[in-house]
């Protein structure tokens, strides 16, 4: 087995769901020089940016990438059944993207990447806490849940993931036990939102590979994470201040947790993250030159 490809994702450059006040560029603006780097692939990021149907098809085949998944969180834990089911219309709604996306390349399909909305007491702390943690019947309500969405993954020919996530109610690494001991969906091991949730990535990479079928790999600066828990400034205040750098400018065991995930031969996409909330002060083309970067230095384990 091998890695299917190195992605990156909207993220990186500021693109995500919290900046949607903010006008977006265009795809190619980022794509082309993607993939000129080295990328095989890109995450979605907000529904729609990348296109659809036959739109996207010629977009991804035009740069020669792939779509390696992209996130959709849900209320899987929050608000009353009526809440969770109208949520299932914007699944349905991201599936057709995925859906033409693996249709285009079949040998690459994305990984719907789904995750939990999290509640207000969990955004305004990050890394979480026991009495932050779900009760049984919220475990219960989670599992339930993530089930159902599952099967609409996998009635559109597509297969799941689950991104435990910062500032949701499965962020820790005893909240990934438990979530992976109720259901029957994989883990996307996310390196940086390992670190938040207070686990290792080199050891989280060792206790549930088998139960990974998708990498998010980002580096950390742990001193902006523990200043941000300690004030319980949320997790917007992360994104703000950076606490996400170029692979090697943070805590990471870069070179141990990627030993390990190549030793064992992990086989699906491997997704580079650097989450960015844009800034005016921002130097013009710096995070592409992170992300070019970024690629250069995974070439020591995927050249």
């Amino acid at each position: 087995m091998a890695i299917t490809g190195i992605a990156n994702a909207p993220v990186s450059f500021g693109i995500f769901e919290l900046t949607t006040d903010q006008e977006f560029p265009e795809p190619e603006t980022i794509l082309a020089p993607l993939r000129d780097a080295g990328y095989d692939g890109i995450d979605l990021g907000p529904v729609g940016w990348l296109g659809r149907g036959d739109a996207l098809q010629r977009r991804l085949r035009e740069h020669g990438l792939g779509l390696a998944g992209g996130w959709f969180d849900m209320p899987f834990t929050t608000g009353d059944d009526g809440e969770f089911d109208a949520s299932l219309k914007g699944l349905d709604d991201a599936l057709e993207i995925f859906a033409a996306a693996a249709e285009a390349d079949p040998e690459r399909a994305p990984l719907p990447t789904l995750a939990d909305a999290g509640s207000e007491a969990r955004r305004a702390n990050p890394g979480g806490g026991q009495e932050l943690m779900l009760d049984g019947a919220g475990w219960d309500r989670l599992a339930r849940n993530v089930e159902r969405a599952a099967v609409r993954i996998r009635a559109a020919g597509l297969e799941p993931t689950f991104h435990h996530h910062a500032c949701t109610h499965v962020e820790t690494p005893e909240e990934i036990d438990e979530f992976l001991d109720r259901t029957d969906v994989d883990l996307t091991l996310d390196s940086g939102h390992l670190i938040i949730g207070g686990g290792d990535p080199v050891d989280g990479w060792r206790r549930w590979r088998d139960r990974i079928n998708h990498l998010h790999v980002k580096d950390v600066r742990r001193a902006v994470l523990d200043d941000v828990v300690r004030e319980r400034a949320g997790m917007r205040a992360v994104w703000e201040r950076k606490a996400f750098v170029a692979l090697g400018a943070g805590d990471l065991d870069l070179a141990s947790f990627m030993d390990g995930v190549i030793a064992d031969g992990f086989s699906g996409w491997l997704v580079v993250e650097q989450d960015v909330v844009p800034s005016p002060s921002d130097p013009p083309g710096q995070a592409m030159e992170d992300q070019r970067r970024n690629r250069d230095v995974l070439r020591r384990w995927v050249p």
